[in-house]
């Protein structure tokens, strides 16, 4: 159990130097933890741009655009609010997956060919796994694909068993994986 969220997380290094950053959706803790990321990634000059998924709109209606890049500009300034676009999916997005083809979409309308997902650390493995899938069933030419897993506040790499969220999260996440595998061989 002790290294058993291992099988969740790939690690390697970063390029010197990427395109853009992307950020996947993920819970309110998670998506702060994943920005932040990103904003390390555009200051310390490994990415030129971040890419942030967002949901077309909030529950309430309201486009999350103006308040995501108002809330950028107030937490990391306004130059990595300048450098980071928006790609909004809809209501048909509630996987990876599903994410992944949208923001394919997003990243060949930029030309882009070198770019590093930035997830959780528990999402690493599964979210790389799904992003080269997606890329190739569409003929999509990336040259260069990185997975920069970030800590979040909800799971625990060590010991992830004693606390009941992050348990919950491996329990999840393992079952994902293990469907994602099966599934990659049509």
């Amino acid at each position: 159990m002790r290294w058993g969220s291992y099988i969740l997380v790939t690690d390697g290094p970063l390029p010197p130097h990427g395109e853009v950053a992307i950020v996947l959706q993920g819970s309110i803790l998670a998506q702060r933890a994943r920005l932040a990321g990103a904003a390390q990634l555009l200051q310390n000059g490994t990415v030129m741009r971040i890419l942030l998924s967002l949901p077309r709109e909030s529950y309430w209606g309201q486009s999350l655009e103006p308040i995501a890049k108002s809330y950028i500009e107030r937490t990391y300034g306004q130059l990595t609010a300048a450098h980071t676009l928006f790609c909004e999916t809809g209501q048909e997005v509630n996987s990876t997956e599903q994410e992944a083809v949208v923001l394919a979409g997003c990243v060949k309308e930029q030309g882009w060919d070198s770019i590093i997902l930035v997830t959780s650390d528990y999402h690493t493995r599964r979210s790389k796994m799904i992003w080269r899938r997606v890329l190739k069933r569409r003929s999509f030419p990336i040259e260069h694909l990185w997975v920069d897993g970030v800590k979040d506040k909800e799971f625990h790499r060590d010991g992830w068993w004693k606390d009941r969220l992050s348990a919950k999260i491996w329990v999840m996440e393992c079952t994902k994986l293990l469907w994602t595998f099966a599934t990659s061989f049509d």
